[in-house]
């Protein structure tokens, strides 16, 4: 048997469950103390659910759950039968993991919506799943650290999602970042503008989505490969190799104004209530990979470590999927992965680390040790017993490697710190 964890996924020692722990109690209380509250939904959703949430490219990596018993192989007959087995190899499962907490949180909501009073505030700290090619920084099972809020179509609430997110960044040790800020309202004014068709303004977003990673070369390359209309895709690129991505400039391509003084008094705002020193940047590149958001995006970038560390944005229409009225709503993830990955391999030591205290007994004398035990967490200390080994010296160093701070000799009446 395999002894090592799946591909894509983690084991975690002590030392490291610790510094998880710490970040994700410390984010999760900050998100309370303004004003959210903690909800808990399933990983596992209906696949007509996950299928039509508008996820992007993220429902290409959902991990799908077959049918169980009879249903399994009714559906199996059924596909043999058919001829064509292979196209219908989603009759055969009806489950799926969730790829992110937005379209779970979507469904609560309208599961429970006699039950809640809008506008909703919500924190979701959980594990999500994507059938990624496992390489660093690309996981299968990961975290996400969510707060939204539900009902209100005011862009205050961004503001405050903004300005709460940076806060718990702020309170894990997170520095040096920038808060990026679009509306793909404004991009997509302005692609119809130069001249491309409302069905392929999605495809045209996807694309523009990699300048930073192809140029815009690449980018004029991709669009001119998917045939769209060549003089649309030269006023674009005309457009891109100009670098003014400005909202003055930008203003002066679209007749829709509201969005760009949406984005402009959510700037304003953040500047003026922010008690943390980052910028907050307009960018038009900005599009966020779900299909599902409808205009306000946002993403922190972290300056020192050259990548996103959070990311969210308005979905308006995705509720509406489940009730048939559309409800306004908005959400921001911290990235826990990244974060987490970035804080282990600079070495970060917790500014909290509870003391933990070692209880060395001879074997035989457990009932003194467990009393002595007792006597340490009385005072708010964490305390575990150990049999002496014949190596005490050995075993009391890996116990300071392990983060205990000191120990008690229980015959000898001792305390010792490391």
């Amino acid at each position: 048997m395999k002894v090592t964890s799946v591909k894509g996924t983690n084991d975690y020692l002590p030392s490291e469950v610790e510094l998880r722990d710490y970040l994700q109690s410390t984010i999760l209380n900050i998100y309370k103390e303004n004003g959210f509250e903690h909800i808990v939904t399933p990983a596992i959703e209906d696949m007509e659910n996950l299928d039509k949430s508008d996820g992007g490219e993220n429902l290409n990596l959902i991990f799908e759950i077959l049918k169980r018993g009879d249903k399994l192989t009714k559906a199996i007959n059924n596909a043999v039968a058919s001829g064509d087995a292979p196209a219908h190899y989603k009759e055969l499962c009806d489950l799926g993991l969730r790829y992110d907490l937005t379209l779970p949180l979507s469904r609560y909501y309208a599961n429970n919506k006699e039950k809640l009073t809008l506008p909703a505030k919500f924190i979701q700290m959980d594990r999500v799943y994507r059938a990624e090619r496992p390489q660093k920084g690309r996981l299968r099972e990961f975290v996400q650290c969510d707060i939204d809020i539900i009902g209100s179509e005011s862009n205050d609430s961004e503001v405050e999602l903004i300005l709460t997110t940076t806060k718990a960044l702020d309170a894990i040790g997170m520095k040096n970042y920038k808060v990026k800020i679009n509306d793909r309202r404004i991009l997509r004014n302005c692609l119809k503008g130069f001249g491309f068709k409302e069905e392929d303004l999605d495809s045209v977003c996807i694309t523009f989505d990699k300048m930073d990673k192809i140029g815009s070369s690449g980018v004029a390359e991709e669009l001119k490969a998917k045939s769209f209309d060549e003089t649309a895709v030269e006023k674009f690129v005309a457009f891109l190799e100009k670098g003014d991505y400005s909202l003055d400039y930008v203003k002066t391509l679209v007749e829709d104004k509201a969005p760009i003084e949406s984005v402009e008094t959510i700037i304003a705002h953040v500047d003026k209530l922010k008690k943390i020193d980052y910028d907050i940047v307009f960018d038009l590149s900005l599009v966020r990979g779900q299909g599902y958001y409808t205009g306000t995006v946002f993403e922190v970038e972290s300056i020192d470590f050259k990548g996103a560390i959070a990311g969210g944005g308005r979905y308006d229409n995705l509720i509406g999927k489940f009730l048939n009225q559309d409800i306004p709503a908005v959400g921001f993830s911290i990235g826990f992965e990244r974060i987490y990955t970035i804080l282990m391999e600079h070495g970060t030591e917790l500014e909290c680390r509870a003391k933990r205290m070692a209880v060395m007994y001879e074997e035989g004398n457990v009932e003194g040790a467990y009393a002595a035990a007792e006597k340490v967490r009385a005072k708010g200390i964490a305390a575990s017993i150990f049999v002496k080994p014949k190596k005490l010296g050995k075993f009391l160093d890996k116990l300071a490697n392990e983060g205990y701070t000191g120990f008690v000799d229980v015959e000898k009446e001792t305390e010792k710190e490391f």
